[in-house]
């Protein structure tokens, strides 16, 4: 038979950012711990509310299936002696078991017939195992620091008042934390704030809900409140923005979650509407309402833990709390308009960027070199360019970015506005940020783009430079990030420049004396960049192999790359691919035990075989077909063309000798090799894609 589980810890309110995860944990620990024991269960259902933890497992069996043990002994070879009588080694294995030599069986294995000793072992009792697989499950959460309550020895993330643990409607004899295992949940702090009986998992949802109000199915939980919130911003003809980090976080608040609207003054949406919106999500978890244009409108929506009879006073307090934020958020910005950002540049002289590479200033001075450097080569404004890199680090001495950290770039680009800068200057001051992350937009003006990447290639230069390179987990300025946002404006946004090149003017922007790596940090630097795009195209579904054949050509032009890349990708696809790449291994092992450089020129005269004939013949016109493919960068098209080859390519290993005894036939033939993997190594080391023996 099998019966119904249910296992709920009580709790003070746990971190509102982590419920869910430890939700999930907590849920997928007691899974494997079950498939551990080797026990059968239905459906896992995780649960979790600010005071609970909690998992329903449908249909678990009350007990372990009997198994048979099966331990071998000795061969039988060696378990008797002539006279058919027991060795030591058979009397020995028998006593080790506990039965006599007669009782032993013997069984056929890879090793042949042996003595073993089989027996029973009957399933244990599911009720016995569960406080194990839960105590186990909940050692196992992720909880960066533990904490101890009172006198107690326990340790978790918060200190834990209640333990429920039913089999079916039995209460299971277990201790979890220093709590021992009873039937009573407890409702909302507010509305029922006592003791609740369950009597089985079934009833366990229904119950908190009824008369518990609590809504415990965290999913469940989550869309009543979108739902919520979507029509309290209808209700004001608006539309909510509802981030999913926030309505998590949100959920992970409340039990009873009742959506409620306020309003502030109209006077503040003259301020940024970032600090409007980082005042009103980070610090009082209000969503924020825009209308039909996206303009921010004065209304946010609060979702509250109570059901009250009078809403009005929960939205005048919600609103009261929030005046003084956005107060300070208005004082903030009409303050800091009152000092230029050219003005501000001289107080970044007294914040360090690194104390071995010198001040935020000495990195704006890095940059407007760097970025005009790269605007001329890209055809771009070099004013406009050198000016937003002065600039862009001019907000981090202003009062709302000490006060909002998130609006860094964001209020630049306001105060930049302010001050008369081109809209191309002001744009830049927060697209210098971007990409923030993986998958995030990329600037869309060219003097953004510009100082974007200016910005990080001078930083990844300056801390190679001092010998500081990422390593392991560690990476504290963020270069894995740096590195792949430089990859992506370069390829996404079609800029073909040499990246050997770029690292050379960033290297000599620093003093010399300033890095310990001079000589080298541009190899370094570029190697460790280069190798980032490996995962990016694991991501893409691209093997690590088509990756290997382009950067074996020592490339250092991203976009030149990312073409090769792509057409090696689609060249790996087909049906000629993996002969030709065969053959390509196998030119490229006979050429590397040669003495010295391989032969070049192929004479005419010299071929014999038809098959060396044939392929003399298809190399040439390979030659001609793909040269001017290959000068317009169509490297797809090219490896597209080269796939004919294949036929010949095997006819002429299958019939000409190439390692002849003859000196010149054999050198013609290996200059002919070598020109057919030239025509291959122009895009890539294609030997790569063939599979290691």
């Amino acid at each position: 038979m099998a019966q119904d589980f249910l296992v709920e810890l009580g709790t003070e309110e746990l971190p509102p950012k982590a419920l869910n995860k430890l939700m999930q944990a907590f849920a997928e620990g007691i899974e494997q711990g079950l498939k551990d024991a080797e026990l059968e269960y239905g459906a896992v259902n995780a649960y979790a509310s600010p005071r609970r933890l909690a998992v329903a497992v449908s249909d678990l069996a009350e007990q372990q299936q009997d198994k048979q043990i099966e331990k071998h002994g000795p061969a039988v070879a060696a378990a008797f002696d002539k006279d058919g009588n027991p060795t030591k080694a058979a009397q020995g294995f028998a006593r080790g078991a506990g039965v006599s030599v007669d009782e032993l069986a013997r069984v056929q294995t890879d090793k042949g017939e042996r003595l073993a000793f089989i027996s029973e072992q009957k399933g244990e009792a599911t009720q016995k195992l569960l406080g194990g697989i839960v105590s186990k499950s909940l050692a196992q959460l992720p909880i960066p620091k533990r904490m101890r309550w009172g006198a107690r020895k326990e340790e978790f993330v918060r200190p834990v008042h209640w333990l429920v643990m039913l089999f079916g409607n039995e209460t299971l004899d277990a201790e979890v934390l220093g709590l021992k295992a009873g039937n009573s949940t407890r409702g909302h702090r507010f509305h029922c704030n006592r003791e609740l009986s369950v009597a089985s998992a079934k009833d366990y949802v229904q119950l908190l809900r009824d008369p518990g109000f609590v809504v415990v199915d965290f999913a469940e939980r989550r869309e009543m409140i979108r739902e919520q919130v979507q029509a309290e911003a209808n209700n004001v003809n608006g539309e909510a923005v509802i981030d999913d980090d926030l309505l998590n976080e949100v959920t992970a608040l409340v039990e009873w979650p009742v959506a409620l609207t306020g309003r502030f003054e109209k006077r503040f949406l003259d301020v940024p509407a970032e600090a409007l919106i980082s005042s009103m999500k980070e610090h009082q978890k209000y969503f924020h309402v825009i209308d039909e244009e996206g303009k921010l409108l004065p209304f946010f929506i609060t979702v509250s833990n109570i059901e009250s009879t009078d809403a009005k006073q929960v939205i005048e307090g919600n609103e009261r709390v929030i005046r003084p934020r956005l107060s300070d958020a208005a004082f903030f910005f009409e303050t800091d308009k009152k000092t230029s950002l050219e003005a501000r540049r001289e107080k970044l002289k007294s914040i360090v960027f690194q104390h071995k590479l010198g001040t935020v200033y000495d990195k704006t001075e890095r940059l407007a070199k760097l970025a005009a450097a790269i605007a001329e080569k890209i055809g771009g404004d070099s004013a406009l360019a050198q000016r937003a890199a002065q600039l862009c680090k001019s907000d981090l001495v202003t009062e709302m970015v000490f006060e909002f950290a998130d609006m860094q770039g964001i209020a630049g680009y306001y105060y930049a506005e302010n001050d008369g800068e081109p809209l191309d200057v002001a744009k830049a001051m927060y697209e210098q940020y971007m990409p923030k992350f993986a998958g995030d937009e990329l600037p869309q003006t060219e003097t953004g783009t510009i100082v974007a990447l200016a910005d990080r290639i001078d930083t990844l230069v300056g801390i190679f430079g001092i010998g500081q390179p990422p390593s392991g987990s560690r990476d504290p300025f963020a270069l894995r990030r740096a590195s792949l946002g430089v990859l992506r404006l370069l390829v996404e946004k079609n800029i073909d420049l040499d990246l050997r090149e770029l690292l050379t003017l960033a290297r000599d922007g620093y003093p010399r004396t300033a890095l310990a790596e001079h000589d080298n940090v541009v190899e370094q630097t570029l190697a460790y960049m280069i190798e980032r795009f490996r995962a990016r195209y694991e991501d893409a579904g691209i093997k690590a192999e088509v990756f290997l054949a382009v950067s074996a050509r020592k490339l250092s032009r991203p976009l030149d790359i990312d073409n090769r890349v792509n057409a090696v990708h689609n060249f790996s696809q087909l049906p000629e691919a993996e002969a030709l790449a065969a053959a390509n291994k196998r030119v490229s092992n006979i050429l590397a035990k040669l003495d010295g450089p391989a032969p070049s020129e192929v004479d005419q005269a010299l071929l014999q075989e038809d098959a060396e004939k044939a392929l003399y013949l298809a190399i040439r016109d390979a030659e001609e077909a793909v040269a001017p493919l290959y000068a317009e960068a169509r490297f797809d098209e090219g490896l597209a063309g080269l796939s004919g080859l294949r036929e010949t390519v095997d006819n002429f290993f299958d019939g000409v000798m190439v390692m002849a005894d003859d000196d010149e036939l054999r050198n013609n033939r290996l200059a002919l090799l070598a020109q057919l993997r030239a025509l291959f190594l122009e895009v890539a080391d294609i030997s790569q894609l063939a599979p290691a023996k």
